[in-house]
């Protein structure tokens, strides 16, 4: 049995140099300091972008990326389909059910997670990530989670795409239309919820419209609706499909963010492009994600953006491209604010999930442990396809708090410790085959290298040498490879309960 990390590695409890509840603005700010934390090498720097724009990557795929070059590895990354999708019948062989999950959000987040675990097309899968948390839509409500699966689907296919085609989609997308009452928007009687919800957190932002643009608004996407379907028995589930009711639209004037025609949903949302705050509040949530944490969204009315310069750079972009998102995320991993941005960001707890499973190779493939390791991101704080509100999570330093630490900490330390994991093993074997013998310095160097290169505070290493020094140098000969590898091992498990491992 896996004893808990605080059971395995003491030393990650004493002081503040590792522990994560402890971090405090003030260490927060040192940790994100630009000039101590600048990344200067091609490979750490294709480290830091495969932690962003991906979930990581091992070593020697960071090495492959580095001899391709940064801005090789940019484009790569930007053209998902040079690479083999998932296979996804893989999945539905062995686990049929996550093929229409029905009720239960678990068996479509087990579809999710085999999805981010086993793609190459790492940025596709990050895309849809960042899409789900603008566009929150949660089973909660919803209870059909095959259609939160279509939506999934949708923003895999549409995320590098065009905002103005995601937004159209999701304004006829079953999962969305039921999440949101549009369903209940009718031309005697709007409903507002579609409405507000377009406008406050899917493109404009508090602050950019008034109540009446709401009602409006609301009045346009009458009649966008879901047809009716058959009883789920005998037969099982059977499909919203999106229904437009021309009987119960309205057809008469209506005045929108300064403007009066006979609009449909179609009109306003070309209305709201035109808004310099809409491209703005996309341009925001991009800087947020893979950049630096900002403020929560219902405050950006009232908070300036962390860079300024940077946000207003990208929504220039974005109205430039004509709301093409490629063009602006080639542009933002080019930038030198997203290079020099390392420690500035918490990892969400699926990127924490994901990228560790990745990089020990664990639950690969059709695994059986699917649905119970797609539940480990929710104990963390994160239940994928059920977001807590429409607003999405509370992200940045509220991802660290007693309860969610310790599933972080615990969940890499187990997997990370464990010298039989395939990518662990690999990890190990390349250590030892650097020398014969090794000292402790030279023990935390090797393993920092293989989990990024990871770059760290001095205090950090020292730490971290600290510890290796408690059982002196090691040896790598045939007497001594086992113990040494649980001591690498180890190792491991402590640099990835590292503040620096888990702000990525």
């Amino acid at each position: 049995m896996m004893r808990s990390f605080s059971q395995q590695i003491p030393i990650i409890l004493k002081g503040d140099v590792h522990v994560l509840v402890a971090f405090g603005i003030d260490t927060y700010k040192s940790v994100a300091g630009r000039k101590e934390m600048t990344v200067t090498t091609d490979t750490a720097l294709i480290s830091h972008l495969m932690r962003r724009a991906g979930f990581g990557a091992a070593h020697e795929e960071i090495e492959a990326y580095a001899e391709m070059g940064y801005e090789a590895t940019v484009e790569k990354l930007l053209d998902p389909e040079s690479e083999p999708a998932v296979d996804k019948y893989s999945l539905m062989r062995r686990h049929p059910i996550t093929e229409v999950p029905g009720g239960a959000s678990g068996p479509g987040q087990a579809n999710w997670l085999y999805f981010m675990l086993n793609t190459k097309r790492p940025l596709q899968e990050k895309m849809t990530l960042f899409w789900h948390h603008v566009f929150a839509t949660g089973n909660a409500k919803v209870d059909n989670c095959n259609h939160l699966l279509d939506q999934i689907s949708m923003l895999r296919e549409e995320g590098m795409g065009n905002y103005r085609t995601m937004l159209l989609n999701l304004a006829r997308d079953p999962a969305m239309i039921f999440w949101l009452d549009n369903n209940e928007n009718h031309k005697n009687a709007p409903n507002e919820n579609w409405g507000r919800e377009l406008l406050e957190l899917f493109s404009l932002g508090v602050g950019n419209y008034t109540e009446t643009d709401v009602f409006e608004c609301s009045r346009a996407f009458t009649g966008w609706t879901i047809g009716a379907k058959m009883p789920r028995y005998p037969y099982g589930r059977h499909p919203w499909t999106f229904e437009f009711r021309a009987e119960d639209h309205d057809y008469s004037e209506k005045t929108f963010l300064g403007r009066t025609g006979n609009f449909d949903g179609e009109d306003i949302i070309d209305i709201i492009l035109d808004q310099k705050a809409c491209s703005q509040f996309i341009a925001r949530h991009l800087y947020s994600f893979f950049v630096e944490d900002e403020p929560q969204v219902p405050a950006w009315n009232i908070e300036e953006p962390r860079n300024p310069e940077a946000v207003s750079y990208l929504a220039d972009l974005l109205v430039e491209s004509g709301y093409e998102i490629k063009p602006v995320l080639r542009a933002l991993f080019n930038s030198n604010f997203f290079k020099d941005s390392a420690y500035k960001r918490v990892k969400s707890p699926v990127e924490v999930v994901v990228g560790t499973l990745r990089l020990v190779e664990d639950v690969k493939g059709a695994d059986p442990r699917l649905e119970s390791t797609a539940r480990e991101p929710g104990y963390m704080g994160q239940d994928i396809l059920d977001p807590p509100s429409v607003e999405g999570w509370h992200t940045g330093r509220e991802w660290i708090n007693s309860g969610a630490l310790v599933k972080r900490v615990n969940f890499v330390s187990d997997r990370m410790s464990d010298p039989e994991l395939p990518g662990v093993k690999k990890i190990i074997a390349r250590i030892a085959d650097t020398a014969e013998s090794m000292s402790p310095e030279a023990l935390v160097e090797s393993c920092l290298d293989e989990m990024g290169p990871l770059p760290v505070k001095h205090e950090t290493r020292e730490e971290l040498v600290s510890h290796a020094r408690e059982q002196g140098d090691l040896s790598w000969d045939n007497n001594s490879y086992r113990e040494s590898a649980v001591r690498a091992g180890e190792m491991l498990a402590l640099i990835a309960s590292t503040r620096e491992y888990q702000f990525g």
